[in-house]
């Protein structure tokens, strides 16, 4: 009988999902999703985590919570690095041990270590010790982790087409192309911000689809060249170490130097350290070319009437100044 292993929605799951679901799935795993965000996996969270995280760590300790007594094994790896000298955020460096002394009762948990920081070969060993729970054959281990490989990178490809990872996830076939209708939309908008963030439709209030059903084109940083972010985050003074904000600065300095962008929202969860360096980077090169920016702050008692009248606020001002005031910037 396969070994049932539970993989909660939240965190890295929109980045990295499509990858752990096909390698453990081809090792004879059967997955397990936990439901999408919704009052009930929140409240949980937040009962089961300490006050001083931040509402992703929250909401995925809900999702935990909701999986555990459902499955054999919990699926949550410990990253470290995902590029060679630099670093992710510490909340998922200790994510599994936060979850072990928060929530009882748990299941076993695959805590596989990922550090790229210095070579990229500590990933073998990763995948070996995660395709053991399975099978200890390496050689099966070795061919479920470079088919799963072939498969993410088609699910990357999808995502260069503009298509949300929420879509792309249910889509197995790598010729599907997104109905490009940017034609018959008024603006082009940029939601930047984490993963996590911005594509839990439940923290984020469903902001993309609300903008999508406002006619205005949404651009992610996911939908970016991830060579061209790393080429124009490398032009900052300073060398920005935080992977995931590299990412987020690199996009945002691609649309704005190399596409037509009428406004950017940065969707960012209250208290998030990084956070606060990379919206005021980001503010000021919008600043510098005139473009609209607004700061979306989540946290679990945001309300959803504000950020419906923030979303319609900012994309009625920008429409207005395109039409009537184009000479007036929105910013200073």
């Amino acid at each position: 009988m396969a070994k049932k292993v539970g993989i909660p929605q939240g965190l890295l799951f929109y980045d990295y999902y499509p990858l752990w679901k096909e390698f453990l799935n081809e090792l004879g795993a059967e997955i397990v999703l936990s439901n999408k965000t919704n009052k009930s996996i929140l409240d949980q969270g937040v009962s089961n985590c300490v006050d001083e995280a931040c509402l992703p760590v929250k909401v995925f300790h809900g999702h935990v919570n909701e999986l555990k007594d459902k499955v054999d094994y919990l699926f949550i790896p410990k990253f470290v690095s995902v590029y060679k000298k630099e670093f992710v955020c510490p909340k998922f460096l200790g994510l599994p041990e936060m979850v072990k002394n928060t929530i009882k009762d748990l299941p076993p948990i695959i805590d596989i270590e990922i550090d790229l920081r210095k070579s990229k070969y500590n990933v073998i060993k990763a995948v070996i010790k995660a395709g053991k729970y399975f099978n200890p054959n390496l050689f099966k281990i070795s061919s479920a982790y470079k088919k799963a490989l072939r498969y993410y990178e088609e699910y990357l490809k999808l995502l260069n087409q503009g298509i949300i990872p929420i879509e792309a996830i249910k889509m197995y076939n790598s010729t599907l192309k997104k109905n490009s209708s940017k034609q018959e939309k008024s603006l082009n908008i940029m939601v930047l911000g984490h993963s996590y963030n911005i594509y839990d439709e439940y923290t984020s209030m469903n902001l993309i689809k609300k903008l999508e059903q406002r006619k205005i084109n949404v651009i992610t940083p996911e939908m970016i060249d991830s060579n061209k972010a790393r080429y124009y985050s490398s032009k900052l003074p300073k060398r920005m170490f935080w992977s995931f904000g590299r990412k987020i600065i690199g996009s945002a300095f691609t649309i704005i130097e190399e596409q037509k962008i009428d406004g950017i929202i940065f969707v960012s969860s209250f208290g998030c350290g990084i956070d606060s360096i990379l919206i005021d980077i980001v503010q000021r090169k919008a600043k510098e070319k005139s473009i609209p920016f607004t700061l979306l702050t989540i946290d679990e008692h945001t309300g959803e009437a504000g950020v419906n009248t923030r979303i319609e606020a900012f994309t009625d001002m920008i429409k207005w100044r395109e039409k009537n005031e184009d000479n007036i910037p929105t910013l200073g």
